[in-house]
């Protein structure tokens, strides 16, 4: 058996510590039992504990007609919900969350979601069970909101977005939360050019911009096959564009000239 000291005189200066001496040492530092342990934890757990429910996935996917299922089923069950979206989001309106195929809910349209219980009023976030986030991608301070509604105030938060942008990268803070929630769901669409399942978003135009906000007219949801080939066709067609006009500038330049 390997000892915990490496020689006799450690041995013996620890079994000579004063403290050790003391006939009452256990019980003047008593080890706490598993029982003691859980009744502080139960002491000190006066707000309930929530929950965090992430549903994620390319554009055209569902998930804001996921999330509102589960929203009108939580309202159902007697329970009091908020909805938010971002206040950048204004395709449909400020007031409603809107899916593709139209279905509505109300909401809270916010720049952060930190503002959200001022907004709402603190005496009615306390007595606010459930709080759905729409397009959660633009929030930044969602992590935070997250810990804060779920952990220190017991709300049950569920929240909808993008995982990915048109590149395939990490869209905003959605994938910082998934640490902290109790269940991911990934969904998937339908390819538009094959109809295979559809794990990313293909944005059609030329336009760069991280936050682009649209609907079909500027995305299509892909698989993987025709996202790679997807790429292939708008990179030589962006570097087409960009040729002819560094020829356009160059001619325009030799006629002043002339």
């Amino acid at each position: 058996m390997t000892s915990l000291f490496s020689s006799p005189l450690q041995t013996h200066q620890f079994f000579s510590n004063p403290a050790l001496q003391n006939p009452n040492f256990l019980s003047l530092n008593p080890i706490p039992t598993m029982s003691s342990l859980r009744s502080s934890l139960s002491e000190k757990s006066v707000t309930p504990s929530g929950e965090i429910h992430v549903i994620i996935g390319p554009m055209f996917a569902g998930k804001t007609t996921a999330l509102l299922r589960r929203i009108k089923t939580e309202g159902s069950n007697g329970r009091n919900v908020a909805m938010i979206k971002s206040s950048k989001d204004t395709r449909y309106g400020l007031d409603s969350i809107v899916t593709h195929d139209g279905a509505k809910f109300p909401c809270w349209a916010l720049d952060n979601l930190m503002s959200f219980e001022e907004n709402f009023g603190v005496h009615a976030y306390d007595k606010l069970d459930v709080i759905g986030i729409d397009e959660a991608q633009f929030f930044e301070d969602l992590y935070d909101f997250c810990c804060k509604a779920a952990d220190r105030d017991g709300k049950t938060v569920i929240l909808a977005g993008l995982d990915g942008d048109y590149l395939r990268k990490r869209f905003g803070s959605v994938l910082d939360v998934v640490p902290l929630a109790d269940s991911v769901t990934k969904l998937t669409a339908r390819c538009e050019l094959c109809g295979k399942k559809a794990f990313f978003t293909l944005r059609k135009t030329q336009d760069t911009r991280t936050e682009l906000i649209a609907g079909a007219d500027v995305y299509m949801p892909v698989c993987r096959q025709h996202y790679v080939n997807g790429q292939v066709v708008i990179e030589a067609t962006r570097a087409v564009v960009e040729s002819c006009k560094n020829e356009s500038i160059s001619y325009l330049q030799a006629a002043s000239v002339v």
